[in-house]
């Protein structure tokens, strides 16, 4: 036990020294996920209320044929702009959101109680263009409404007779739960701190050692090769329980920024989510701990095992690409796979879903073990003297 202590105090102690590891476990991988969320998320949501709320400025294409509907357009927020010569090109080329375009039978239609038939031209593909062409749509509806009802009520009709079907909306969700759905990508980024915390120390302890090679020396004591690789992966393992606790603990900071009351929403980011998420998260830990050491015990270099490793990173990146284009309903049985079941069980955190006992061991037992059997091969390939031999 001594040896292991004793080497997990060296290697600590040693990195801690190391600035590209320090910046890299301590401050770039806990501080990128919260600032970059608070600041993205602050900055949507000032952009698109100022497109949901502020005046809607819209070019109108004939809009002498009806002075009746755009004087109501304006009573609902509408600011008319200047015709355009060619409204298709100008919503390709992102000049406009959306177009209005009032043909010149408009008034003719109108007059003899037709359907009047007014165009919006816009590009459905361009990013941010969904929230104007819904609100005008929605101005047009409401307009439309409101003279259906007076057409029918001229010719002694209730307006309820075009109106054979009321449906009634009840919304299930919560405030919290609501959050949950911005609040999707918070898991990725706690795995992106467990790994990237222990990444940079896990390249230095094995590949980083053999390039300067100073592993010989240190196989070479009279202390068996896996008490040394536990020391090692102790003190990985520290590092990354360090980054994932200031990852949890910025983001609970961060949720103080973000417009939840805009947003009609709660973030509940306090003391027990960190508790709960960090313990889900305990199995990632020692499972990229052994993960890490054994791809970088493969590379020759340190920077080879850089590149072995960064690209290693997509696999964290897995569960989250699929529950965002493949949204499931949280099962039992995926509590028992690794990475599914931190990337569900925060995610139900998020939402105000309880996380039942059960599936949070569920979740520690499977992952530990998946630890262990990759432990078990990084241990025997620690056994071959080939490791501390740099080419």
């Amino acid at each position: 036990m001594s040896a292991m202590l004793t080497v997990w105090w060296k290697e600590v102690r040693e990195n801690l020294r190391d600035k590209r590891t320090v910046f890299s476990a301590l401050v770039w991988g806990p501080l990128f996920g919260p600032v970059f969320f608070a600041v993205m998320m602050n900055t949507l949501v000032t952009h698109e209320l100022k497109k949901a709320e502020g005046p809607l400025k819209v070019p109108v294409i004939g809009a002498q044929y009806a002075p009746n509907l755009i004087e109501a357009l304006k009573q609902q927020g509408l600011v008319p702009q200047a015709p355009l010569a060619d409204p298709d090109k100008a919503v390709r080329e992102r000049d406009a959101d959306v177009v209005l375009r009032i043909p010149a039978d408009y008034g003719k239609a109108w007059t003899k109680g037709e359907p009047a038939q007014v165009e919006l031209i816009y590009d459905a593909s361009q990013q941010g263009s969904s929230t104007p062409r819904q609100r005008l749509q929605d101005m047009l509806k409401r307009y439309g409404a409101e003279q259906g009802a007076l057409r029918l009520l001229a010719r002694g009709l209730s307006p309820s007779v075009a109106v054979p079907l009321v449906v009634s909306n009840r919304d299930q969700s919560t405030p919290q739960s609501r959050a949950g759905l911005i609040l999707g990508i918070l898991p990725y980024f706690f795995v992106f701190a467990v790994y990237l915390g222990g990444m940079y120390l896990a390249i230095d302890l094995t590949a980083g050692e053999r390039e300067r090679q100073s592993l010989e020396p240190l196989f070479a004591n009279p202390v068996a090769r896996w008490r040394i690789l536990i020391g090692k992966l102790g003190a990985i393992g520290a590092f990354s329980l360090a980054s994932l606790v200031l990852t949890a603990i910025a983001f609970s900071i961060a949720g103080h920024f973000l417009p939840a009351e805009k947003l009609g929403m709660s973030f509940d980011l306090g003391p027990g989510f960190i508790a709960d998420a960090i313990l889900l998260e305990l199995p990632l830990i020692a499972l990229f701990a052994v993960l890490e050491t054994l791809v970088a015990a493969f590379a020759k270099s340190y920077r080879e095992a850089q590149t072995y490793l960064s690209l290693l990173m997509i696999v964290p990146i897995l569960p989250s690409m699929v529950m965002s284009f493949m949204p499931v309903k949280a099962a039992p049985w995926m509590y028992a796979v690794p990475l599914l079941a931190q990337q569900i069980g925060v995610s139900d955190l998020l939402r105000g879903t309880p996380v039942s006992a059960a599936s949070i061991g569920m979740a520690l037992v499977s992952g530990f073990a998946c630890a262990a059997i990759v432990g078990v091969i990084t241990a025997w390939v620690y056994r071959s003297e080939r490791l501390a031999i740099s080419a």
